[in-house]
C-alpha cells in the first residue's frame, strides 16, 4: 500500500467513512497482543516503507526524526512510543509510515502494519467512553471512537491530531487585537470534540450569538427539531448559522448537512464545515452536502470573515 485515491463512491447520503486499518504489536502482563487502530482514509496521503531519518536534538523520545518527501520536511512520530507500549522482542515488525494530513500540516506515523481500508457506517462508530478501570495503553482522550470488526475485535480510532496539538505544530489562531462584527440570535455548533467546541462556542459569543451544542449529526438534528418547536417558522430568523465538524460518531457531518437540506423547515439556514480534513474531495463533498463553506484549520480572522460574509448573504436574500 504506497498512495492511493480517495473513493470517489463514498458519497455524501451514505454515512460512511474509510479507515485506514493499522495495528501495534504489543507486549502486556507478559502476553503479545495486536492492537488495532484506525484513521480516516481523508486524512492519508501515502504509505510507504520506512525511510532514512535525521534525528532532531531535544524532542520527545517518540519524535524519531525527519526526513525529506518530494521537497517537504515531514517530522515522524513512532506511535508506539508515543502511545508507550512495549514491544514484544521477538516478533518481527516491517514499519510502515503512514503520512497524514491534517490542518494543513504533513506529519508521519509509525505503525507495525498497515492492514487494510474498511469502509465503515458512521452509525457503528460509538464515542469512546471507557471504565477507569480498562485499560487501553494509552490517554483514553486520545481515542475518539470504537467500532467492532469481524471476530468481535474492536478497532479504536486515534486522536491523531492531539500529537500535532502537544508538539505546538498547530495552535488555533485567534487575534486579541481584531475588532469583531457584532450579531444576534442563534448559531448551532456540531464537534465530537468538547475542546473544538469550547472554541467555536467563545468565538461565536464574541461574536453576539447564543450558541447551542451538539456533540454528533444526529444530536444536531434532534436540536433543529427541539428549535422548531420553540420558534417555529420563524427559526430560520432566529438561527443564522450551523458550524459543523465532519467526522463524528454515529452521524457525520455531510450526512447531517445532507439532511438538513432536504428538510424545507431548515433548509435555508447555512452550514459551515469547520474540519481538521484537508482534501480537496472532503471540500467537495461538503459542497454536495449543501454548504456554504469549509475551512479548515481554526483561524479566528478567517472564521469570522466567512461567517459575518454567509450572514449577510442570507440576510439580503431573506
Amino acid at each position: 500500500m504506497s498512495s492511493f485515491e480517495k473513493d470517489d463512491a463514498l458519497k455524501v447520503g451514505t454515512n460512511e467513512m474509510e479507515l485506514v486499518d493499522f495495528r501495534i504489536h504489543k507486549l502486556e502482563k507478559g502476553k503479545q497482543y495486536e492492537g488495532i487502530y484506525g484513521i480516516n482514509v481523508a486524512k492519508v496521503n501515502e504509505i510507504i516503507r520506512l525511510p532514512e531519518l535525521t534525528e532532531l536534538p531535544g524532542v520527545p523520545d517518540y519524535i524519531e526524526g525527519i526526513f525529506d518527501l518530494r521537497g517537504v520536511v515531514i517530522p515522524v512520530i513512532n506511535l508506539a512510543k508515543w502511545m508507550h507500549v512495549e514491544i514484544p522482542k521477538n516478533k518481527k515488525i516491517k514499519p510502515r509510515v503512514i503520512i497524514a494530513e491534517f490542518n494543513n500540516i504533513m506529519i508521519g506515523f509509525i505503525v507495525h502494519e498497515a492492514k487494510r481500508i474498511r469502509r465503515i457506517n458512521w452509525k457503528d462508530i460509538e464515542p469512546a467512553h471507557f471504565s477507569a478501570s480498562a485499560d487501553v495503553g494509552m490517554d483514553k482522550n486520545k481515542i475518539t471512537g470504537v467500532t467492532r470488526i469481524e471476530g468481535d475485535q474492536v478497532l479504536l480510532i486515534l486522536d491523531l491530531e492531539s500529537i500535532v496539538q502537544e508538539l505546538g505544530f498547530y495552535q488555533p489562531e485567534i487575534s486579541s487585537e481584531r475588532t469583531y462584527n457584532k450579531f444576534s440570535g442563534l448559531a448551532l455548533v456540531l464537534d465530537d470534540s468538547t475542546i473544538a467546541r469550547r472554541i467555536l462556542k467563545e468565538f461565536l459569543e464574541k461574536m453576539g450569538f447564543d450558541v447551542v451544542e451538539a456533540s454528533d449529526g444526529e444530536s444536531g438534528l434532534q436540536k433543529l427539531q427541539k428549535l422548531y418547536e420553540a420558534y417555529g417558522d420563524n427559526l430560520v430568523k432566529q438561527l443564522k448559522i450551523i458550524i459543523s465538524d465532519i467526522e463524528m460518531p454515529q452521524m457525520d457531518g455531510f450526512h447531517f448537512a445532507a439532511k438538513a437540506k432536504e428538510d424545507p423547515r431548515f433548509a435555508k439556514i447555512p452550514i459551515v464545515f469547520s474540519s481538521s480534513i484537508s482534501d480537496k474531495f472532503s471540500e467537495d463533498r461538503g459542497k454536495e452536502a449543501g454548504a456554504e463553506s469549509y475551512l479548515v484549520k481554526f483561524d479566528g480572522n478567517k472564521f469570522h470573515d466567512e461567517v459575518s460574509r454567509i450572514i449577510n448573504k442570507y440576510s439580503n436574500r431573506n
